[in-house]
């Protein structure tokens, strides 16, 4: 486990927002991203009939909408114990295979930081 303490304040904040987007929406996932300016995204999961994405997938996609060249950081809140590959190539796509990723239990306790790469 990392301590969560230990994260840079801006990416205890990201850590927080997904947190609370999974909390507020009810949803299995909560994410958040950072990019470049240092605006945030954050987003919960989608299961619609027509349309299923990740939180993170919706984090990302959701700064690609807003104009976002980069991101500089990414987390994810989920009961999962590990990334999805495909979360991981969203963010590599937009922020390179460097961008750390935080992985956080549901609690808000990063288990892990893992790059996009």
């Amino acid at each position: 486990m990392t301590d969560s303490s230990a994260l840079d304040p801006e990416d205890r904040k990201i850590v927080t927002l997904a947190r609370s987007a999974r909390a507020r929406n009810g949803t299995p996932e909560g994410a958040a991203v950072r990019d470049e300016t240092g605006r945030t995204y954050v987003a919960a999961t989608v299961d619609l009939p027509s349309l299923k994405l990740s939180a993170l997938r919706t984090a990302v996609a959701m700064a690609v909408a807003s104009g976002a060249g980069s991101l500089e950081a990414a987390a994810v809140v989920t009961a999962a114990e590990g990334a999805d590959e495909a979360d991981l190539a969203a963010v590599r796509d937009l922020g390179g295979a460097g961008t750390p990723v935080h992985l956080a239990a549901t609690d808000g306790t990063v288990r892990r930081t893992v790059s996009a790469g």
